[in-house]
This record gives structure tokens, C-alpha cells and sequence, in this order.
């Protein structure tokens, strides 16, 4: 599983590099415009979501819950600080998806004890895309949660993210990862569609 987080640089902005990963192969998208206000995250969620319905994509937004039904988008992911996980789960239908941030074995067992279907674990090490960086994982750290979850039973999806590239992808997957997600990766490479492929076909590699 592979899942892009949208940003924007100099050459690309939500919309563009949305594309430019679909066409990679990218199948899951998650709608990040922190700042953007709702007129703003709306306008472009309706291109990205409709970009996303054309290629067969799963459609997330970033915390904006009240969004989900107006983008018909198919889920949302949480961060630590946006709506609580069980507030989530009230509010939306319980076919849409809920993700979780995580830094740690007990916020893991929080956002599953709540209705989380998956994890966002990280960050793996330094990003420059994300703000309030909570203390950096690495390998080690991903394997030691990892384990924690298998002797407490906990089977949710976990989604590696913060600073992967395309090396870390075998190395997350052999210690436990379900999926990667990832952003400045995919966009600031040359060309982000080639760097997609290269991506899938790591993770579909792997599984053979």
C-alpha cells in the first residue's frame, strides 16, 4: 500500500502531483492543506477527488471530518491534535475510513481501542514537510512497536511515514509496515510518476 500525502512545491500543487501519482500507479490519496481555509480545501477537493474517482483511487482528507460527505471523499486521517478518533467515529458513516497518527506503542492502542481501521506511525526520520515533529523513530523503533502490537494482538494496517524514500521501503515492510506514505519523496523527484512506479513496484515485489 502505498498512500500520497498532497503538499506543493514550485512545480507541482495539490492537483498536479496528485495526477502525477495516479498515473504512477498511486491508489490511495489523502487531501493535507493545513492552513487552506474550507472554500480553498473544498475547490481543490473536488479536483482531487474526482481525479481520484477516475483512476479507482481511495480519497482522504486530512482532519477535515465535516468535508467528508460534501467531496464524497472515503474517509479521513487524524492527527494528534485534530478530532479525537471515537468523535470521528460518530460522526461518519461506518464504511468510511478513519486513520491515525501514532508516535508510539500507546497511541496505537488508543486509536484501535476508538474505531481506527489503520495507523499513520512515524515519523521514520526528519521531514521538512510536517510541522511539530514528534521524536523520530527509525528502524529500530518501528521494529520494537511492531513487536509490542504482536503480542498485544493488534492487527491494524500501519502506514510507515516521515522522510521514507524509495531504499527505506524493503527495510519498513520486513519489519512490519503494511503500507508507506509519502509526499516531498514523490513530488520533488524528477519525475514523479517514474518515482511512483518505482515505489509500487517495490511494495508489489515484496509481496511475492
Amino acid at each position: 500500500m502505498l498512500q500520497f500525502i498532497t503538499h506543493r512545491n514550485e512545480r507541482y500543487d495539490e492537483i498536479s502531483g496528485t495526477r502525477a501519482v495516479l498515473e504512477g500507479g498511486c491508489r490511495w490519496v489523502q487531501l493535507r492543506m493545513k492552513d487552506a481555509p474550507d472554500a480553498e480545501f473544498l475547490r481543490v477537493g473536488r479536483e482531487v477527488g474526482r481525479l481520484c474517482r477516475e483512476f479507482g483511487a481511495t480519497f482522504l482528507l486530512d482532519d477535515r471530518v465535516h468535508l467528508v460527505a460534501e467531496l464524497g471523499a472515503d474517509g479521513v486521517h487524524l492527527g494528534k491534535h485534530d478530532m479525537p478518533v471515537a468523535e470521528a467515529r460518530r460522526l461518519l458513516p461506518a464504511e468510511r475510513i478513519i486513520g491515525a497518527t501514532a508516535n508510539t506503542f500507546e497511541d496505537i492502542e488508543r486509536a484501535a481501542a476508538s474505531g481506527a481501521g489503520y495507523i499513520g506511525l512515524g515519523p521514520y526520520r526528519f521531514t521538512a514537510t510536517k510541522r511539530n515533529l514528534s521524536p523520530i523513530l527509525g528502524l529500530e523503533g518501528y521494529r520494537r512497536i511492531f513487536e509490542r502490537c504482536r503480542t498485544a494482538g493488534i492487527t491494524l494496517p500501519v502506514v510507515a511515514i516521515g522522510g521514507i524514500t524509495a531504499a527505506d521501503v524493503a527495510p519498513l515492510l520486513d519489519a512490519g509496515a503494511t503500507g508507506i506514505a509519502l509526499s516531498g519523496a514523490l513530488l520533488g523527484a524528477e519525475d514523479p510518476a517514474e518515482e511512483t512506479r518505482k515505489i509500487m513496484n517495490i511494495l508489489n515485489h515484496h509481496k511475492l
